[in-house]
């Protein structure tokens, strides 16, 4: 098939839907760009709480209920999101300092921007918005190397987390990726890192930064995560630990209320028409869609998700359906305009394009 790449046009039309107070954006209407950045850090970071370094939020915001839905721990370097997964773990009596053993042995705390870039000051080091739980031996292997995409792979994880030489055009060190489901994830909390220590960010050394305090982050890696922002939208999961870690250090990651600002901002990656890896189990007919109604389809039983969301390529929610299989796998859509959409139900998502 022909790839076709659209450059996508990008608007602020603030759909947040997380729990955020109503007054907590006071401010950002009407501005955009850096100016909007520098605003939404001042936001962020007054009333920000540092909680030392500890255990105690993974057990409210890291517990699987939206895959296995066992309450075990959500570790986006173990998840299966479409079988069983590989192994685990149980909030606070796995939990280790450090480990020997293999894969599968015990989880501790994974500083996703790596802690040696910021010299391991806090508050930074100490902040739960970039702070997973994840197994000890994937969390080693990660090691300090950039998130990215990678070309050939010098080991997998049991979820199919890849370290190995990168193939992104630019930059040729060695890499870590993740798997599809958590890139969005990723994206939004380097998205929230940028923006919480702009005043700070210059004086740190990493291979994805461009010592600025305003655009922060070196090609090829912005364009990634662009990319990886718009692929896999915000998930109910980033909601919900979103609310947790706010009630718990008294902030937000703006881009899982909004995550519209982070084209507003950055502005929008390239996106291939087809590009089928974010796919994930869900069928939409017909596609392109001429109509307002889709049929959808998937490899699990849709009635047992009670929500359907609709986003455009800048990451806006555009429509949510409640209840949306309850009566069959139809779907009308809300006069959406041309262009190219994602569906995302439970853990599965497609795109589709509206003609």
């Amino acid at each position: 098939m022909k790839k076709i790449t659209l450059f996508l046009a990008f608007g602020i039309s603030a759909l947040g839907f997380s729990q955020a107070p109503a007054t907590y954006y006071d401010g950002t209407s009407g501005l955009t760009s850096f100016a909007l950045k520098n605003k939404i850090s001042e936001i962020i970071t007054n009333g920000h709480q540092d909680k030392g370094y500890n255990w105690t939020v993974f057990s409210t915001a890291d517990r699987d209920k939206y895959y296995e839905k066992d309450n075990t721990v959500l570790d986006i370097y173990s998840e299966n999101p479409t079988g069983t997964d590989p192994y685990n773990y149980t909030i606070g009596s796995d939990q280790c300092g450090s480990s020997n053993g293999p894969e599968g042995t015990c989880y501790n705390r994974e500083h996703t921007i790596p802690k040696s870039t910021f010299d391991d000051e806090i508050p930074m080091h100490n902040d739960y918005h970039h702070l997973l739980a994840t197994d000890y031996q994937v969390n080693g292997k990660r090691s300090n190397y950039p998130y990215g995409e990678v070309g050939a792979a010098s080991w997998t994880s049991k979820n199919g987390s890849k370290l190995g030489s990168s193939k992104l055009n630019g930059y040729g060190g060695t890499v870590f990726e993740p798997i599809n489901e958590f890139k969005g994830d990723i994206a939004r909390i380097y998205f929230y890192f940028a923006t919480r220590y702009e005043n700070n960010i210059q004086t740190f050394v990493y291979d994805m930064y461009d010592g600025s305090k305003t655009k922060v982050f070196a090609e090829p890696f912005l364009s990634m995560l662009l990319k990886w922002n718009q692929q896999d939208p915000v998930s109910q999961k980033e909601i919900d630990r979103n609310n947790a870690v706010f009630a718990y250090q008294k902030n937000r990651n703006p881009y899982i209320d909004h995550p519209e600002w982070v084209t507003e901002i950055w502005g929008a990656a390239p996106l291939a028409v087809d590009d089928a890896s974010f796919s994930k189990n869900l069928t939409i007919a017909p596609n392109p869609v001429r109509g307002n109604v889709i049929a959808v389809t998937g490899d699990k039983d849709l009635k047992q998700f009670n929500k359907a969301m609709i986003y455009n390529m800048v990451g806006q929610n555009v429509q949510t359906i409640e209840n949306p299989f309850q009566n069959g796998n139809t779907i009308t859509l809300n006069n959406l305009p041309k262009g190219i959409y994602i569906l995302k139900t439970g853990e599965l998502n497609t795109k589709f394009i509206v003609e």
